[in-house]
């Protein structure tokens, strides 16, 4: 963490997008060089059997992955396991390559430690991540595969961009994620209704077993969150993934008009509508908490909470590469002090 501290300065001299091909860069060399990653592996990976959990098939060794975004073209996967990360969210993967939205899209809010976004699914396509995932699936630590609709198909043909790309992803991943809660897709948020989420998922259980999971967005009410959700699994949804940005830009004092908040800003509306949905859905489906999660204490909340797992994005800018071992380690910690034998004691214990 010392260390990362005084590179920190360096790498925020850099416009964010920027910064974070640099990092894409020294992860991705942990494709063709994953020798020199081992060290990196041993000294941030924590397992532990207190920790372990079997889900969707797989056995994840800790409960913190990496969400969406990050990841966009499958590129990163190993590099992310040295950092800690008990299972990787690659993605958001569309049917055809898009470039996403003008720059300057990505923002640092510093004082805030958060970010703002308006991406618009940048990512190299169908085709290209399918090759990638070829050659890395299965692998050691679980994949989810997070999906989206490209900017010109339209809401009516939508449908078929989502199916398209289960039928070509859904043998190359441990679940899949539909993603129609990304503010950076004009009439994307739309798709979140009742009509459409039932012809998608009668359509994607059709295609295949693999669990398939919905991502929903922190802006609509407790209620609608709780209807939405709540039809998904009825329909067949097997995991729910709270919440994606937010475009609530009181949040933060300097805020551009595009795009969505990241990080510690959206800690608490994140939380609070995850818990509205674990409250209805605690105990019919696997539930995963991301937004704000900077540390064990908040991963802690969000699984007593209700959620089996939890995922970290915007932290890892601002704290480090050591964070995902804090959080674990803490995590263990915590769970020793409440007197818990494993992390399934303590999965919606405060909903009992």
């Amino acid at each position: 963490m010392i260390i990362y501290e005084r590179i920190k300065p360096l790498l925020f001299k850099l416009q964010p997008e920027t910064a974070h091909h640099a990092v894409e860069l020294f992860l991705r060399s942990a494709n063709v060089c994953p020798s020199a990653f081992n060290r990196w592996t041993s000294k941030h990976f924590v397992s532990s059997e207190i920790l372990v959990q079997e889900l969707f098939g797989r056995t994840f060794l800790n409960p913190v992955g990496l969400a969406a975004g990050f990841d966009k073209n499958a590129t990163m996967i190993p590099g992310m396991q040295a950092l800690g990360f008990g299972f990787t969210e690659i993605g958001t993967v569309t049917p055809k390559p898009q470039a996403g939205n003008p720059k300057p899209r990505m923002f640092r809010h510093i004082k805030e430690e958060s970010l703002q976004n308006a991406m618009g699914f940048n990512n190299d396509g169908l085709l290209k991540v399918q090759h990638r995932l070829k050659k890395r699936y299965p692998f050691t630590t679980p994949i989810g595969v997070n999906i989206g609709k490209n900017k010109a198909t339209s809401e009516r043909d939508a449908i078929s961009d989502y199916t398209t790309l289960i039928k070509a992803l859904h043998s190359l991943g441990d679940y899949i994620v539909i993603n129609i809660s990304s503010p950076n897709t004009p009439g994307l948020r739309d798709l979140q209704n009742e009509e459409f989420i039932t012809h998608l998922f009668e359509a994607a259980k059709a295609i295949t077993e693999k669990p398939i999971l919905l991502k929903i967005a922190p802006d609509m009410s407790a209620e609608q969150a709780v209807d939405l959700t709540a039809l998904a699994v009825e329909k067949g949804a097997d995991g729910i993934i709270a919440t994606n940005t937010t475009i609530d830009y009181s949040l933060v004092q300097h805020p551009k008009d595009i795009g969505g908040l990241s990080g510690a800003v959206l800690k608490e509306k994140s939380f609070d509508l995850f818990d509205a949905v674990a409250k209805e859905l605690y105990g019919k489906t696997v539930l995963i908490s991301a937004g704000g999660i900077d540390s064990a204490e908040e991963a802690y909340r969000r699984i007593k909470a209700g959620a089996s797992l939890v995922q970290v994005f915007t932290a890892l800018i601002y704290k480090g590469p050591e964070l995902i071992k804090d959080i674990n380690e803490g995590l263990i910690r915590l769970l020793q002090e409440d007197g818990l034998n494993t992390i399934n004691d303590a999965i919606g214990s405060d909903r009992k």
